[in-house]
């Protein structure tokens, strides 16, 4: 595969590298010539370099998995996460957001001007700008124990959604910390919000949410995305090819942001306001 993004010989982490996007994502950074690290709890099928086995609720285990990262890093992928019920609502958000923004913010010191962080949020954090007022002092936070803490006191906010909640939390993060991470780094931070996905996680929604609410987030294109596409966006947000997009929420929907934002789907159907 020839290297038009750059990556042939870089080091790279990706989590969630076990199944899903996250592998779809390893496998893809593999193929074009990447030295690639896998963080999961399971261990990933991809013939990666260097696979890490970490649970992302764990502060130690995180920082114990960076010290075995030989640097310096070019890109991270955070894909790990988890959907919601039947996982209790701390568990969502520390692998979601608590856990993954203290591997990332552990990693950023050992990647050099001009490397990057992709953040896989979600299409379900749409409207995050709304909530920021709730969000802010999550998102801002200092540290693992301080993010955990602030989970643990605001059950009220996190208990009708805590996966929605973390995907906002990812956005708000994103849009924020990318500042400091390019002023101090020179690391540009972007995220994507997937659609619809046929992966592992999708019974889960089904599940919890009801396969018509989930049906109805498809978008225009009307139909599931595979992991595959998902991985690409991701691979082409982390590529040196696309150093002037800082601080973005991509939406890898499948049209879905579009049609919302022109009144051609009824947001009050999927919101039950």
């Amino acid at each position: 595969m020839d290297d038009v993004l750059g990556y042939a010989g870089k080091k790279v982490v990706v989590t969630g590298a076990a199944s899903g996007m996250g592998e779809a994502t390893a496998q893809v950074l593999v193929d074009l010539g990447a030295d690639v690290t896998a963080i999961d709890v399971n261990e990933t099928k991809v013939g990666v370099q260097q696979s890490l086995e970490v649970d992302l609720r764990d502060k130690g285990a995180i920082s114990a998995a960076v010290a075995e990262i030989k640097g310096p890093i070019h890109a991270l992928f955070n894909v790990a996460g988890l959907p919601g019920p039947p996982f209790p609502d701390l568990d969502v958000m520390l692998v979601n957001f608590v856990g993954a923004r203290h591997l990332i913010e552990s990693v950023v010191p050992s990647m050099p001007a001009g490397s990057a962080v992709a953040y896989v949020s979600s299409a379900a954090g749409v409207g995050w700008q709304g909530s920021l007022e709730n969000l802010n002092p999550l998102v801002q936070s200092d540290g693992f124990d301080a993010g955990k803490a602030w989970c643990e006191a605001n059950t009220d906010l996190i208990a009708p959604s805590s996966y929605l909640l973390s995907k906002q939390a990812i956005m708000a993060w994103t849009a924020w910390r990318c500042v400091g991470f390019m002023k101090d780094h020179g690391v540009r931070l972007n995220c994507t919000a997937p659609g619809p996905t046929s992966t592992a996680m999708m019974p889960f929604f089904h599940e919890s949410a009801g396969k018509a609410l989930v049906d109805m987030a498809q978008g225009p294109v009307g139909r599931y995305s595979t992991a595959e596409e998902q991985a690409w966006p991701l691979v082409c947000l982390n590529s040196p090819r696309l150093s002037y997009v800082v601080g973005e929420t991509f939406y890898t929907d499948g049209g879905f942001f579009a049609a919302l934002q022109t009144g051609q789907v009824d947001f009050s159907a999927l919101t039950g306001a």
